[in-house]
């Protein structure tokens, strides 16, 4: 009998890894870091329950790192097999992954040199010799076209609307019975700018469904006045908003929007710097994959200049970005990481909010234990490079730019159905929102949701 082992994103909202086994053979379905509260951190040091070298194959349904991260880490133990996954996947994950290894080498030295750690020496999770590594096994192709990635278990990937190359994931496993199992990822939104709506999939005998925002409903869609607001009167005290960005995918929706708000004359032409090599990087896949894009975006032919504003700067190198940190000049900043937990916007956090003329806008999910959490939870103070940094700056939310679908829209897409799945998994949301869209889904829809614990295992 099959089985489905569930190894990350359960209960919490990172580290989505799950484990489909059929006799001797062994695919890994997303290989996610845990990311936000220390003691979700130091469980990507613990050993999987089964050896990397054992894993067949490995299927991504996106690049964010808490589907992807822990893949160098997975190689490094000794994973040899193919890595399965969409075009705009490998791309993306092309500059996420060996980022990521670069920032825990970065780390270690951090640990090292500052005497903050209590190992001895301080190692980084994997190198950046790993992650290429791990790049070297990605196998992309495209939506929509079933393969079979081992004898009797085929895939494939459908449009899943969250980030670029993302998908929800169908595995078929050829039995007898054949079974179908449905691998949602991320729940994109629907009517939103940038990327398509997700695509509706009619069945399934087993789905795991996602619960990020399953206690949550977005703000109505405002047509960017909220943004708008906080840019002019932001820069009407004379101050910067800073925004920290998730570098792939969250920085094209606020230049979008930034460059529509200037067009349309409703804030000011201010400067806007993109203090991330990651997102400049990122934008130009968003550019040469326009065939993915929302369809809206390309028959409006604004695809060339949608995410460029009038006065954009890249900031590339380390000295540009402590230039642009030191510097007073009224101005929108979008840095990494998202959750500020790493990266260049600590720098500008670190000089920006003490001041109340300034703002940080958060435009995505902020993790349990991170910085990002802290601030919008309305944190006095935060810890920043072993330094407590006061905050006195406006720290502002805004959920209608979210990339996760809300519990209505994860509803709306679990009414595509043609039948209720014969079991439906809530992943990848915290106990709350998991338990709050568990209720929805059986009061609204009549079906039965589980919400599996970290590292059970059910038969399929």
């Amino acid at each position: 009998m099959p089985t489905l082992s569930f190894l990350g994103a359960a209960r919490t909202v990172t580290g989505s890894k799950y484990l489909v086994e059929i006799g001797d053979r062994r695919i890994l379905v997303e290989c996610g870091l845990f990311q936000g509260l220390k003691s979700l951190r130091e469980m990507n040091w613990h050993a999987l329950p089964v050896e990397a070298a054992r894993i067949d194959a490995v299927a991504l349904t996106h690049a964010h790192l808490d589907h992807s991260g822990y893949l160098p880490r997975l190689v490094a133990q000794g994973f040899r097999g193919r890595v399965f996954c969409t075009a705009g996947t490998a791309d993306l994950c092309r500059l996420i992954l060996p980022d990521s290894a670069r920032l825990q080498e970065e780390d270690a030295r951090q640990a090292n040199r500052h005497g903050y750690s209590k190992h001895a020496p301080a190692l980084p999770l994997y190198t950046e010799a790993d992650a290429f590594r791990a790049l070297s096994q990605l196998q992309p192709f495209g939506f929509g076209r079933p393969v079979e990635i081992l004898p009797g278990v085929q895939i494939e990937f459908i449009e899943a609307g969250h980030l670029l190359g993302s998908a929800f994931l169908r595995m078929t496993l050829a039995g007898p019975p054949q079974r179908q199992i449905v691998f949602g990822g991320d729940l994109g939104r629907y009517d939103r700018p940038v990327l398509p709506d997700p695509s509706p999939v009619p069945e399934a005998d087993v789905l795991l469904c996602e619960s990020t925002y399953g206690g949550r409903i977005h703000p109505p869609e405002d047509n960017g006045e909220a943004i708008a607001q906080i840019v002019r009167d932001t820069i009407g005290r004379g101050g910067r908003v800073v925004v920290p960005c998730f570098a792939v995918g969250r920085v094209e929706e606020v230049l979008y929007w930034i460059k529509r708000l200037e067009d349309e004359k409703r804030i000011p032409v201010v400067p806007v710097f993109v203090d991330s090599p990651m997102a400049v990087e990122a934008l130009k896949f968003y550019r040469s994959r326009g065939a993915e894009l929302d369809p809206n975006l390309r028959n409006g032919g604004r695809l060339v200049t949608a995410f460029t504003t009038t006065r954009m700067t890249s900031v590339a190198s380390p000295q540009q970005s402590k230039e642009l940190t030191s510097s007073e000049m009224p101005a929108i900043v979008l840095s990494s990481s998202g959750m500020a937990t790493g990266g260049r916007v600590l720098h500008h956090l670190k000089q920006l909010l003490p001041h109340a003329r300034n703002t940080v806008l958060f435009a995505g999910f902020q993790a349990q234990g991170t910085r990002g959490r802290s601030l919008i939870e309305g944190a006095s103070e935060v810890k920043i490079h072993g330094q407590w940094v006061p905050v006195n700056a406006h720290v502002a939310r805004l959920n209608s730019m979210s990339a996760h679908a809300d519990s209505t829209e994860i509803l709306r897409w679990l009414n595509g159905f043609t039948r209720p799945p014969g079991r439906l998994y809530l992943v990848h949301g915290e106990p709350s929102a998991m338990d709050a869209m568990k209720v929805a889904i059986e009061q609204r829809l009549g079906w039965h949701a589980e919400t599996p614990e970290l590292g059970e295992q059910v038969e399929i």
